[in-house]
């Protein structure tokens, strides 16, 4: 809280006031200059002459300043802005929530002691802030479609204000294609929605799935945006796709499989090694391990999952390990693993899911 509030919220009004008569007058001056230009170019719309056209858009990129560090940056931008809770983030992150708790603190003693003010960022910084506002808008997303602490799997007001975010985004700035990935991701994985949970509650896998449930017209739609960001449209082609384009062509490929027997695990678990390289992680190594035990038998996989590293405390990583064990027949193990996932999950429907994979195995 300020000092003086109502002298802060003056302070920012003239502020914003002043920023809009100026942007204003720039841009008058430079549509006068393009209108004298001929021919008319039919390019899209260069991202400096782009007024951001919604109120938490303009806040997320005001709050996405370099100086902060950019984990500290999207963690800031999901409390303050994605509305979620401190354990929701750290579960996004996968750390602590103490550890997580710590790192907002720091983040806004930075904010204070740098003296950052609150400012609407130039249009020629919108790029730079770019990766901090699609990687809060698709954790958002992320905290939407599998809930960590709510009592439902899917929380769909997180994932309609996620994908109402990636419009509005590809709107402003229709030729990046990691903007047109990133929605095309949100929506081939939001298709599936109404087939992730039966008539029960419970949560259903996706090769157990009834995919005559799954939306066909947000299929094509996120389709689309896929080839349009992998396609020559978007600025510095020849670069190789960003991870979210990558993202959405795995999820294109399970969105187009008819039927699970259909599904090119070969090929998903190629395209993962593409994504391993453009954004190395220990989440993209475990699902390139799920698409290993998929392509080449459920031995090959457990052994791509063992050599995944600093995974321990992540639940889905021990849910995997237990589903590949009680493949192999290795039942006391997969017991151990489904136990371990037990103690890392808060979700319960994730919880009860689990609890039945372990009666299933029926161990002492």
């Amino acid at each position: 809280m300020p000092d003086e509030p109502a002298g802060w919220i003056t302070r920012v009004g003239r502020n914003k006031a002043i920023d809009r008569v100026r942007r204003e007058r720039v841009l008058a001056e430079k549509r006068r200059l393009l209108e004298a230009t001929e021919p008319v170019s039919e390019e899209p719309i260069d991202v400096s002459l782009v007024e951001l056209p919604d109120d938490r858009l303009r806040l997320m990129f005001t709050a996405a300043h370099p100086a902060i560090a950019p984990e500290s940056r999207v963690a800031l931008l999901l409390r303050t802005l994605g509305g979620l809770t401190t354990a929701e983030i750290a579960s996004a992150f996968l750390v602590r929530e103490g550890t997580m708790a710590q790192r907002l603190v720091r983040a806004k003693r930075k904010i204070r002691e740098a003296g950052i003010s609150y400012e609407v960022p130039e249009p020629e910084q919108l790029t730079g802030r770019l990766p901090s506002v699609l990687a809060t808008i698709y954790l958002v997303f992320n905290e939407g479609y599998a809930a960590s602490e709510s009592d439902e799997l899917i929380r769909r007001e997180l994932c309609a204000e996620a994908i109402r975010l990636g419009r509005v985004l590809l709107e402003m700035m229709p030729r990046e294609g990691e903007v047109a990935g990133l929605l095309g991701l949100m929506l081939l994985h939001d298709a599936r929605r109404a087939a992730r949970v039966d008539e029960a509650g419970e949560m259903v896998l996706l090769d157990h799935q009834d995919r005559s449930l799954w939306n066909s017209e947000q299929i094509a739609e996120g389709i689309g945006l896929t080839q349009q960001a992998l396609g020559p449209g978007r600025p510095s082609s020849a670069r190789p796709p960003g991870p979210y384009a990558l993202q959405a062509t795995i999820a294109a490929e399970h969105a187009t499989a008819r039927r699970p027997e259909d599904t090119r695990w070969a090929r998903i678990r190629h395209l993962y090694d593409w994504l391993l390289r453009a954004q190395p992680s220990p989440v993209v190594e475990l699902n390139r391990a799920v698409a290993i035990a998929m392509a080449e038998g459920p031995a090959a996989g457990l052994d791509a999952i063992e050599r995944v590293e600093r995974l321990d405390d992540y639940s889905h990583l021990h849910s995997a390990r237990a589903d590949l064990l009680r493949r192999l027949g290795r039942n006391a193990e997969a017991a151990a693993a489904y136990r371990r996932a037990l103690e890392l999950t808060a979700s319960p429907v994730e919880r009860s899911f689990l609890e039945r994979g372990l009666s299933e195995l029926r161990v002492p």
